[in-house]
């Protein structure tokens, strides 16, 4: 009969251990069924399953790795796999994958427990467990710090609604992000990113501070977030708060531009992002004013929004011309770029954080909810709202030391 064994190494990490053993292994002509390894500081854990080929012994085999195990000043065990087993083990490779990422300011072992609980009752099998943030020092603050595991996962909730459900509340009972994607080839190769502008790209609504200016800030603002929950329809709710705007004058233009800054991240996302070949577009129902400048500074290569229409004066007329861009003109104008860089939809993401975002959210391949409104955060595929625009990336498989920026 022929022999699997598994073989389990464990020690202080040094060059050459993997060399050693797998050499010790092609001396008998042993073939490897599969291998993993892993090191958490500086301690190394190495899995080999091996196949012993019926005309080979065992006994000199593993007598000779527990020798260069103990030279190496390792652990080592040995444990026998039925045929059955790994045949059955073997037939669960092909079972659906998803992956799980957990984001977070700092990580605690309650947060593991409770995704790793809620992966377990829906019938989910972690394969694997990958750190994508880089270490932390433990002198930083948990302001400026960021944390990211994303666990590989094998099987099929019954009920992914539910499942959705579960990791909505503990991000929020955790104060963490929690993310749930199919990992399938689309996953991988993701090639075009489009952005909301206000309170997305830049921490603020641009209209809001406009109504400052005009000194009709809390009618104005009371209307955007009306909007932006839902609960009135856009192209309205931009008709009543542009009238508001009649008369002002737009010679404060330069100054809100300047006083409003970016979001966290937002700059190390997108340069990251251009650097890999990403297309990248802002989609705003704001103004061509401000998402033009965003375009000068960032590099985007599409910009839509709507347009101030100003009088010979120089005054705000207040009046609304030319086409809305509302949430199903964001939409649309995804399905347009993506269909001119010939990309599918299934390879794009969507990121926003109003009501009018989802129509976007809801066909991109990846659609993200960012800092957004409970109702945002509930319809959207995926959400953050711990960590900067950068936590994107991890969300696409990125680990900190593959960054370019």
């Amino acid at each position: 009969m022929k022999e699997i064994i598994l073989l389990n190494l464990s020690g202080e990490d040094k060059p050459g251990v993997t060399s050693a053993i797998t050499s010790i292994l092609a001396e008998y002509q042993i073939n490897i069924l599969d291998i993993g390894q892993a090191v958490i500081h500086d301690t190394l854990s190495l899995g080999i399953l091996i196949e012993v080929p019926k005309a080979a012994e065992s006994s000199p085999l593993l007598r000779d790795i527990l020798f260069k195990a103990h030279e190496l000043n390792m652990n080592i065990r040995f444990q026998p796999v039925e045929e059955g087993n790994y045949e059955h083990w073997v037939d669960g490779q092909g079972k659906s994958r998803h992956i799980i990422t957990l984001l977070s300011r700092k990580l605690s072992s309650e947060h593991i427990a409770v995704v790793t609980r809620i992966a377990a009752d829906h019938g989910l099998n972690i394969d694997n467990i990958n750190r994508l943030s880089g270490r932390v020092s433990l002198s930083e603050t948990q302001e400026k710090t960021k944390a990211c595991v994303e666990f590989s996962v094998r099987g099929a909730p019954e009920d992914t609604s539910a499942l959705r459900a579960e990791f909505l509340k503990a991000a929020s009972d955790l104060d963490v992000d929690i993310a749930f994607q199919k990992d399938d080839i689309y996953r991988r190769n993701r090639r075009l990113v489009v952005f909301d502008m206000d309170s997305t790209l830049i921490e603020a609504e641009v209209i809001d501070e406009l109504a400052k200016e005009a000194g009709v800030g809390e009618q104005v603002a009371e209307i955007t977030e009306a909007a932006m929950r839902g609960e009135i329809d856009f192209n309205e709710s931009f008709r009543r708060r542009m009238a508001l705007l009649k008369g002002m004058d737009t010679s404060v233009l330069d100054a809100i531009a300047e006083r409003i800054p970016m979001t966290e991240g937002a700059e190390e996302l997108v340069s990251n992002l251009k650097a890999l070949g990403f297309k990248t577009a802002i989609l705003s129902g704001g103004f061509n004013y401000f998402a033009s400048r965003l375009q000068q500074k960032l590099g985007f290569d599409y910009v839509y929004a709507n347009d101030l229409d100003i009088d010979s004066d120089g005054k705000v007329t207040g009046e609304v011309k030319g086409t809305i861009v509302n949430g199903d003109r964001k939409a649309e104008l995804l399905r347009e770029i993506a269909d001119k860089e010939g990309i599918r939809l299934e390879q794009t993401i969507a990121v926003g954080d109003g009501a009018n975002d989802l129509p976007m959210l809801s066909i991109a391949g990846l659609g993200i909810a960012f800092r957004a409104k409970p109702l945002v955060r509930q319809s959207a595929k995926q959400a953050i709202s711990t960590l900067g625009l950068d936590g994107i990336l991890y969300l696409i498989g990125f680990r900190d030391r593959d960054t370019l920026i």
